[in-house]
């Protein structure tokens, strides 16, 4: 699968306006047709370069298989277009922005799974706990990755 964005192209700077120096707003994505056999969609956004850890950024699952795309700013609610939201690493449900202390840029990697479950996890679940469910489920997977630095 191929995952995109207006806002940025692959490996280049996240716009301030999808950080929490910005609006703090997530970023439009498209992507490619799932394969068949999909039941539902899972995104995912991290940070590798965090100081403490992979730091989430983003959890999003259980979106339904004929989704192309999402909206600039999709709502911090547990249940939007569809699908539940899980916490981030903010300790928030929804998305929050790139937020990297000062000094070199990190990488923020949005991972979308197609997968051939239905998820049975509630609102507020972890990327833990989602890639827990997902695991041997996952049929066919994207990534885009963009860099912030403040």
């Amino acid at each position: 699968m191929q995952i995109q964005s207006s806002a940025f192209k692959e490996g280049t700077t996240i716009p301030k306006k999808h950080t929490c120096e910005g609006e703090d707003v997530s970023p439009p994505l498209t992507w490619s047709e799932s394969p068949s056999g999909t039941k539902s969609l899972v995104l995912i956004c991290d940070d590798p370069d965090a100081p403490v850890g992979t730091w989430v950024h983003w959890v999003l699952f259980g979106l339904p298989p004929t989704t192309r795309e999402l909206p600039e700013g999709v709502p911090a609610k547990g249940e939007v277009l569809g699908a539940k939201q899980g916490s981030n690493d903010f300790g928030n449900l929804g998305y929050g922005g790139p937020c990297p202390p000062p000094g070199p840029a990190h990488r923020y990697f949005f991972k979308l799974y197609a997968v051939d479950a239905e998820l049975k996890l509630d609102v507020g679940a972890t990327k833990a706990e989602v890639m827990k469910a997902i695991e041997g489920h996952i049929l066919d997977q994207g990534q885009l990755m963009g860099r912030y630095a403040r």
